[in-house]
């Protein structure tokens, strides 16, 4: 590490672990929370396209418009980033992931970087995000709403987010605003989490969407998952959504649970090729897998409460289906700012134990 000041400018290995985007998000969202300078070198090395694609690129740019930042690096199949915060602000932020090379890239993969950081400002903040509201490979909106936002309210964080127009892949186009409110000293006001057990009567709700397609896509759908939840005593509450306004067509089914001491959510896209009843069992299974674990989080969930409970003023307990290459790289990068204790037992189901260590205090 090469001193700045009174600060050292911490140096990664973007290639770690699953070496993807999330280690990118998670560093830098660490970094301006922690006003701590980073320098990721060999920035998704190992991926088909290596380096900084439309929508890593443009949480760079964000992160970097919210804390002042220092950037070099930033441009278009980088694979070396260096990256100094100097003052986080919240307020009122626009961001377009399609601005960037045309691109449907994921608004909520953007927003999760975004609000770690953003809590911690001394103002609220608004966004409006733009691209893909429901993309693969990337939690869809509904997903924040009805998991992660819930589950970070019992951290002590509180946020808002509304979707204002679907953005299917490949077209994107879609819209949300979110809101921050400041959360606090983490230390003090961030509490941890003891969720080790499945809730044992949890509530599952969810959403059959199609945009610019047959409604009866979204019917069906709703009755294949409904179908195969009776087969296994469980009862759902599945709304049917038809959108209009979408740039393209699009199909999603969406199912999560809840109930105390305990969320997970789970989705499916429709594609060409693919039979509605099809789409609804790709959501209905692992739902039906998480169940059985006995766990008390979906796998998405676990790696992404992590930074929050590294940064809460008391230890945390959680159970996951798995143990993830996106969990292990995501405790890792922690461990790389913080002095903070992360355990994570192979399962299943997988037990991940937090021991948080008071930051020092930023530059």
């Amino acid at each position: 590490m090469v001193a700045v000041g009174r600060l050292t400018v911490l140096t990664l290995d973007a290639s770690y672990g699953e070496g993807g985007g999330q280690i990118l998000r998670t560093a830098l969202a660490l970094s301006v929370a922690l006003r701590r300078p980073v320098t990721l070198r060999r920035v998704r090395a190992r991926r088909p396209k290596p380096g900084l694609q439309p929508q890593h690129l443009t949480a760079v740019r964000a992160l970097a418009a919210i804390s002042d930042a220092q950037v070099s690096g930033d441009a278009l199949d980088s694979t070396e980033l260096s990256f100094a915060p100097r003052a986080l602000r919240g307020g009122d932020y626009r961001f377009d992931v399609g601005a960037i090379r045309g691109s449907a890239g994921s608004v909520a993969l953007l927003f999760q970087a975004l609000l770690l950081p953003l809590a911690m400002a001394r103002e609220p903040s608004r966004l409006t995000l733009l691209g893909g509201t429901h993309v693969p490979w990337s939690p869809p909106v509904h997903y924040l709403g009805a998991v992660f936002l819930p589950a970070l309210r019992r951290v002590g964080i509180t946020a808002e987010i509304g979707l204002r127009r679907w953005g299917w892949y490949p077209r994107g186009g879609g819209e949300i605003e979110a809101r921050v409110d400041p959360a606090g000293d983490p230390g003090a006001g961030w509490r941890g989490l003891r969720w080790e057990a499945r809730p044992p009567r949890p509530l599952i709700t969810g959403v059959s969407a199609v945009s610019r397609l047959p409604l009866s896509i979204a019917e069906r759908q709703q009755r294949q998952a409904l179908a195969r939840l009776r087969v296994h005593g469980l009862e759902a509450d599945i709304a049917i959504v038809e959108d209009a306004q979408a740039l393209g067509p699009g199909t999603l089914l969406f199912l999560a649970t809840s109930g105390e001491g305990g969320l997970a959510g789970f989705s499916a896209l429709g594609r060409r090729g693919v039979s509605a009843e099809a789409v609804a069992d790709e959501a209905v299974e692992p739902l039906l897998a998480y169940l059985d674990s006995g766990a008390a989080v979906d796998d998405h969930l676990a790696d992404q409460l992590v930074p929050y409970l590294a940064l809460a003023g008391t230890p945390s307990a959680l159970t996951c289906p798995h143990r993830t290459s996106h969990l292990n790289t995501v405790a890792w990068t922690v461990r790389q700012f913080l002095p903070t204790r992360i355990e994570i037992s192979d399962g299943p189901p997988a037990r991940v134990l937090v021991e948080p260590a008071a930051p020092s205090p930023p530059g």
